[in-house]
């Protein structure tokens, strides 16, 4: 994946850090690890409120992951910081309040880190708060649709790195006119 130096570090943000975020995280982490590119990758997830810190997910997000047969990440509810956003490669919010929030609260971002998770997908929606609605289910296929769309984003982007590098001049050496790639 991606020509990081290191891994790719993506943050799943909600509101609260119980449900969609945490939700996000076991898929796409479950995702990754079933198609063996898990060492490509370091995910988390967290909140913009401190409603919910310390908490653990909720038990409608833990149900439906067991449903799935996805196993959970152990998570407790942490809010996000600068920090975190200094470290991060993708932010990603499930809906329009988490990024008007991670824009107030990250200084309007200004590296480009932050996304809506569906935009991924081609979609402008927010991935609906079950906390709220109680329909887990139709949060999850959002979920998954985002996870999809996120890794088919990540592999086009991929390739036109990989493409930008093929068609890029050679570096030679002046002395002896070998390539200086290695």
């Amino acid at each position: 994946m991606r020509g990081y130096a290191t891994m790719i570090k993506i943050l799943f943000i909600c509101h609260g850090n119980i449900c969609r975020s945490t939700l996000a995280e076991s898929v796409f982490t479950h995702k990754v690890n079933s198609l063996g590119l898990a060492h490509n990758f370091e995910i988390d997830s967290f909140a913009t409120s401190r409603e919910e810190i310390g908490n653990p997910p909720h038990y409608g997000t833990v149900n439906k992951l067991r449903e799935e047969h996805i196993p959970l990440v152990p998570h407790h509810a942490k809010q996000i910081t600068w920090k975190d956003y200094e470290r991060a490669d993708y932010i990603i919010g499930m809906d329009t309040a988490n990024i008007r929030n991670l824009n107030r609260m990250l200084k309007n971002d200004p590296d480009g880190k932050v996304y809506k998770f569906l935009s991924f997908t081609g979609s402008g929606r927010d991935i609906a708060d079950p906390w709220y609605t109680g329909d887990f289910e139709a949060t999850y296929r959002d979920v998954v649709e985002g996870c999809n769309g996120f890794l088919a984003y990540l592999r086009r982007e991929e390739k036109s790195e990989n493409k930008s590098a093929e068609t890029r001049p050679v570096p030679i050496c002046r002395e002896c006119g070998t390539s200086l790639l290695i």
